[in-house]
């Protein structure tokens, strides 16, 4: 008898299909729970803390004060211990300017919260100075959520890679879905199956329906999201998405702009001449980002980003930090394709570079991703024990003798005597 090659085919991608899902089904629930919860996380986080992060202007002409007298007031609330290296300003005049600190702790730290010996904000009024709030993101609900999301709340190096492998794993279980999903002929039931939940039918064939059909629905989505989160997991998946974009095996090519300490800096204080020079320069921009210099020779790195919920397009000035001249710049319009996907996979993996509609179907999206191990598990376990109610019967001889019919002619005897 002929082998059925496309039989042993199917029934490979149907074993790897659930024996990958049963490996790395809890890894995919939690990732796309905590998914779910995080898309929305700078909206909700807007609302509970509105007295922190929005200002009420003053009448008439609002003018804010320098930049150095703002950080000076953020690094009073924080503590000489902490110094401010990350300030936020906005277009906006109805936003508090956020000042952080953050400090890496122990690299060898088995949890999130060990690998953090500090991570702390202020929020102060720009116009008066007054400190508007602070927040400790290391027990910040959003920042545990996506500590969770991004190495099962794990230190990085012992988190990361089980959920880069689950969310490879998880591409592979898309893959082989679909394949299992098109269905074997293009009748109009047969469409009705691969297209349509059937929402009135018993348990088990809804269950069937939601894994199949939402499955499909949510593919595309679901595969962009789960490529974009090996991207911050793996470096050569990475590299691997920089090389496709530009057809080059080059890494990227970053400015390097150094400060000097034998610059000469005049009545104003070099912090506060960067700011106003980068205003500016990207004065269409809705939020600044101000990184301050790690080192005697670093510069004070300006970035501006035209949305305020967005980081991809920003463009970025470098000033020295000595005297607050004008170094360089680095355009977004001036960089390849594969520098500006790189820039983008964070909008794309929240769904935010679609704005609230990308936001809401990357939600949704998400949340179907959570319930696929748990509806295929379902099947499964369906399956399995229907399995073992068929072997029992086949082992148990009296089952075997009360499901086979009598003969007729047998049952007339039976019944004359």
């Amino acid at each position: 008898m002929p082998v059925n090659k496309k039989s042993k085919i199917n029934n490979l991608i149907t074993w790897l299909h659930l024996w990958l899902g049963l490996v790395s089904g809890i890894v995919v629930v939690i990732v796309s729970i905590t998914g779910c919860l995080f898309v929305f996380q700078q909206e909700i986080s807007d609302w509970v803390r509105h007295d922190a992060y929005y200002v009420t202007p003053p009448a008439g002409h609002a003018v804010v004060l320098p930049v150095s007298e703002l950080k000076k007031s953020a690094q009073k609330a924080l503590g000489a211990d902490k110094p401010v290296q990350y300030i936020t300003a906005y277009n906006d005049p109805d936003r508090a300017w956020e000042f952080m600190s953050y400090k890496p702790g122990n690299p060898k730290a088995l949890t999130y919260s060990g690998s953090i010996d500090y991570y702390q904000s202020v929020f102060v009024n720009p116009y008066t100075g007054a400190v508007t709030g602070k927040v400790d993101y290391t027990h910040d609900f959003f920042v545990i959520v996506k500590a969770i999301h991004w190495s099962l709340y794990l230190s990085n190096q012992y988190g990361q890679p089980i959920v880069g492998w689950g969310t490879l794993i998880f591409v592979l279980i898309l893959i082989t879905g679909f394949i299992m999903w098109i269905p074997k002929r293009w009748t109009k039931a047969e469409k009705n199956k691969a297209f349509k939940v059937k929402w009135t039918a018993k348990f088990k064939r809804l269950n069937y329906d939601l894994h199949n059909i939402l499955g499909f629905y949510t593919l595309i989505v679901a595969l962009i999201l789960a490529f974009t989160g090996m991207m911050y997991a793996f470096q050569w998946f990475n590299k691997a998405v920089y090389a496709t974009a530009t057809l080059s095996a080059s890494a990227p090519v970053y400015p390097d702009f150094s400060s000097g300490p034998g610059a000469v800096a005049d009545n104003i204080v070099p912090l506060d001449k960067a700011y106003m020079a980068g205003r500016v320069r990207f004065p269409q921009a809705a939020r600044y980002l101000l990184i301050m210099p790690a080192t005697d020779k670093a510069a004070i790195n300006f970035v501006a980003y035209p949305k305020a919920g967005v980081y991809y397009a920003s463009d970025a000035a470098y000033y020295d930090q000595y005297s607050g001249k004008f170094l360089g710049e680095s355009l977004c319009k001036n960089e390849n394709n594969g520098q500006k996907l790189l820039d983008m996979k964070y909008d794309i993996h929240v769904g935010s570079i679609a704005g609230l509609p990308g936001k809401i179907i990357a939600f949704l999206v998400s949340l179907v991703c959570a319930s696929l191990p748990v509806t295929g598990f379902i099947i499964w376990w369906g399956r399995k024990k229907k399995k073992g109610k068929k072997k029992a019967g086949k082992a148990n001889p009296k089952l075997q003798a009360e499901r086979i019919p009598a003969p007729k002619k047998l049952v007339a005897l039976v019944d004359v005597e």
